[in-house]
């Protein structure tokens, strides 16, 4: 029976715990998904499989139905489909090729990653090993601590701040922030960062009415630097 491992692997080789490093040399491949001809995403992960000297088997991601004409069941089912089509392509090749299979996942597979649960879906024992996460190196970057003293920190995403900071939180770190609206958090502080730790990074701090045209720039800068952008930040509410 085949065997999954997942692995956090940061942004790049230069993330590679030494504990991920022995995982991949105990897999036998390593299973990716190919999103477009271009795909920066897919040429990090053969970095590190370069890298570590583990074959990587490249599937193409399957079309996704993304009509600005789909309803929310629409929308829901076009998802399914696809997340159907994509677990059907990696049992295809787990049951040719058998054998240890690597997953490389950005950052750390417990923070807004979906591989676990393919990984539990298709079915076959498999473990996980954490990697360097994007708020470790934002606070190492900017070298803060993420939660004021003896404080809480709330991770979140973007979709969810207003609502999470209606509810009362005051310290948040924000993830998956493309189109996010910080309207109305001027006396806010934040503290940004893009590609923390590969291509087209990018670091802004400061109070957000004085420094969000400055991230704005900071973000386009770093597409166009790397073909691709992630980028997070800890916002923090002014004391009371």
């Amino acid at each position: 029976m085949p065997e999954i491992r997942v692995l956090g692997f940061g942004m790049g080789p230069q993330h590679v715990t030494p504990e991920v490093a022995t995982a991949l040399g105990e897999c036998d491949y390593v299973l990716a998904v190919q999103k477009s001809d271009d795909d920066a995403l897919l040429a990090a992960r053969r970095a590190v499989c370069e890298a570590h000297g583990v074959e990587l088997v490249v599937v193409r991601d399957p079309e996704r139905d993304r009509s600005p004409s789909l309803d929310r069941a629409g929308y829901e089912g076009a998802v399914a489909d696809w997340y159907a089509a994509r677990l059907a392509a990696y049992r295809a090749v787990l049951a040719e090729r058998g054998g240890v299979c690597g997953f490389l996942v950005w950052g750390d597979p417990s923070l807004y990653d979906g591989t676990i649960r393919l990984a539990s879906e298709l079915g076959v024992p498999f473990d996980v090993l954490p990697g360097v996460s994007a708020p470790q190196v934002l606070a190492a970057r900017h070298r803060i601590v993420l939660h004021e003293v003896g404080q809480p920190v709330h991770v979140t995403t973007a979709r969810r701040l207003r609502s999470d900071v209606a509810a009362g939180q005051r310290n948040l770190v924000v993830m998956l922030t493309a189109g996010v609206d910080l309207d109305g958090f001027d006396d806010w502080t934040i503290w940004w960062g893009a590609n923390l730790g590969g291509t087209g990074e990018r670091l802004v701090a400061g109070r957000v009415g004085s420094v969000a045209g400055e991230i704005r720039a900071a973000r386009t800068a770093a597409k166009a630097e790397a073909g691709w952008v992630m980028d997070l930040f800890l916002l923090r509410g002014p004391e009371a």
